[in-house]
């Protein structure tokens, strides 16, 4: 606690707060409206504030807050277990997209089904997912966090049952599209509850444990999804894969009605109708032939679809920016993406987490197909790499606190020594390469992400006003995605190519190079992001 801070308000100007000025179009007219958001310096409270001035008083002068109060309405604060509820709500999404990578073997054996339908079982989640996380994050502003992480969270269960009782692969694919819509409105709410019930250090902390979290997921997905195809639970098989989400959704939802606070916007904006129907229509042109045309053969629907992508895209922009420049509250304002933090770091996080699905769909491909491993091995084949990553998370706050940002400069360097470990590895020991042989490059490229994923987003939320919490919460997790599949299609491609030409050992070598490239550049990119702790602390 700041000496002197004992007793007092947390007011704007006071000697316990810092004040940032973020400039943020007005939602009732065309003028640009001053954001003035304030930090206690000493964490004793978590607010909503509001997203202007205090009105004047008769005098004249700005009307003083009421003592403890930071605002009209505040928020209560994220508890520890609130803080684990939220986490654990993002993780379900994350590894569900990755749970089934082990599993479409065993899946396309049980049910008939070629490489492109088992393509749709992927893409059919992520692409849903993608397309409906900003609109989830605009309603979790309208209706309530709290409410639609409900909401979201029993649908997630529901639907997870549903793929688990498919009787056949068209039916999976229905259930797997319904499961990503549900998990769209689940994880915005995620960290826009984290935005707007905490701040300051609690706020740099449950960001970096969400950065944690989420990396932690994805690999934790393949691991799972392994270890419960080979126990084939009560003769369940690929089933139990989905199956098992049920009881930890139930576990969940009381876990969020008990621990949550309930935040929303103060001036909730209505959805943006044309605005989300341009976001769609641009995420399914991308997203759709690229996690489907490989398994296709890249017919001539993928390449059509792609060519109408940059149309969409740019219509969507253009719909967008008329709607905030006429004083109406567009599904992705273009000012929010002019923020400092979106601006510089939005880019190296879609090449952090493009390169890092990419790299974990080539490893689980070569597992199985190249190198012969069951699906347990498969999985627990990538623990070095989960346990470095976790560990190296963990010590990010303490080193973001002492370094600032060069952190991520500094896991740039190690990633990149743990890819060039790996891509040395593979090239002298196949085809004798085992998980004693792989652990010490993965754990390497592990520490080097831990200490990159978790920063690199606390800095693309840090300048987002609690007001506006869900959609950039929507945004940021909509990047992610869409870079997933980006890196999951282009990796994949180049494994495929070079495997069909020079056999599995020189594929992975060249996917791995090619994340080295990514990782690279992500090092780049780095030397961009605020310096200073500021941004690391979320204030």
């Amino acid at each position: 606690m700041t000496p002197g801070c004992q007793g007092t308000s947390p007011l704007p100007g006071g000697g316990c707060t810092r004040i940032k000025t973020l400039w943020y179009q007005a939602e009732s007219g065309g003028t640009v409206e001053r954001v003035t958001d304030v930090t206690d310096v000493s964490d004793r409270t978590d607010a909503i504030l509001p997203s202007g001035p205090p009105a004047p008083t008769a005098g004249g002068a700005p009307a003083a807050a009421a003592p403890g109060r930071a605002g009209p309405r505040a928020a209560a604060a994220l508890g520890p277990l609130g803080l684990f509820t939220v986490l654990f709500g993002a993780a379900l999404p994350l590894i569900d997209f990755f749970i089934v990578n082990v599993a479409l073997a065993t899946m396309g054996r049980d049910l008939g089904a070629g490489p492109a339908l088992l393509e749709l079982v992927v893409a059919g989640y992520g692409v849903a997912y993608a397309v409906l996380l900003v609109l989830g994050g605009r309603l979790g502003d309208m209706f309530g966090r709290r409410r639609l992480f409900l909401v979201g969270l029993a649908a997630f269960g529901v639907t997870s049952l549903a793929c688990g009782f498919a009787p056949g692969a068209w039916s999976l694919v229905g259930a797997r599209v319904a499961q990503g819509a549900a998990a769209a409105l689940m994880l915005p709410q995620v960290l826009a509850t984290i935005q707007a019930a905490t701040a300051g250090p609690r706020r740099a902390r449950a960001m970096g444990l969400f950065g944690a979290t989420a990396g932690l997921a994805m690999v934790a997905g393949q691991i799972l999804g392994g270890l419960l195809v080979a126990a084939d639970v009560a003769g369940t098989g690929w089933r139990a894969v989905f199956l098992v989400n049920v009881p930890a959704v139930l576990v969940g939802l009381v876990l969020v009605a008990r621990t949550l606070p309930e935040t929303r916007a103060d001036r909730p904006a209505p959805v943006d109708l044309p605005g989300t129907a341009l976001l769609a229509a641009s995420l399914v042109t991308l997203l759709l032939p690229l996690t489907e045309g490989r398994a296709a053969g890249w017919p001539t629907w993928t390449w059509v679809s792609l060519a109408l992508f940059p149309v969409a895209a740019t219509a969507f922009f253009l719909v967008e920016r008329r709607a905030e420049r006429a004083g109406r509250v567009p599904l992705v304002p273009p000012a929010l993406l002019a923020l400092p933090g979106m601006r510089r770091a939005l880019p190296p996080l879609m090449l952090c987490v493009g390169g890092f699905g990419g790299f974990m769909f080539v490893m689980a491909v070569t597992f199985q197909e190249g190198l012969g491993f069951s699906p347990v091995r498969a999985g627990t084949a990538l623990v070095p790499y989960a346990a470095a990553f976790f560990f190296a998370s963990l010590a990010g706050p303490r080193l973001t606190a002492r370094f600032g940002s060069r952190v991520v400069t500094a896991g740039g360097v190690v990633q990149a020594l743990g890819a060039v470990v790996l891509i040395l590895t593979v090239l002298g020991r196949w085809p004798g390469l085992g998980v004693a042989e792989l652990a010490p490059g993965l754990a390497v490229a592990g520490v080097g992400q831990g200490l990159q994923m978790p920063v690199i987003m606390r800095l693309v939320l840090a300048d987002v006003p609690a007001e506006r919490a869900g959609v950039g919460g929507g945004v940021m997790a909509t990047a992610q995605q869409s870079a997933i599949a980006l890196g999951v299609a282009l990796l994949g491609a180049l494994f495929l190519a070079v495997e069909s030409a020079r056999g599995p050992r020189e594929a992975l070598a060249a996917a791995l190079a090619a994340q080295l490239a990514a990782v690279l550049a992500t090092t780049a990119l780095s030397l961009r992001l605020p310096r200073g702790e500021r941004g690391q602390r979320g204030d």
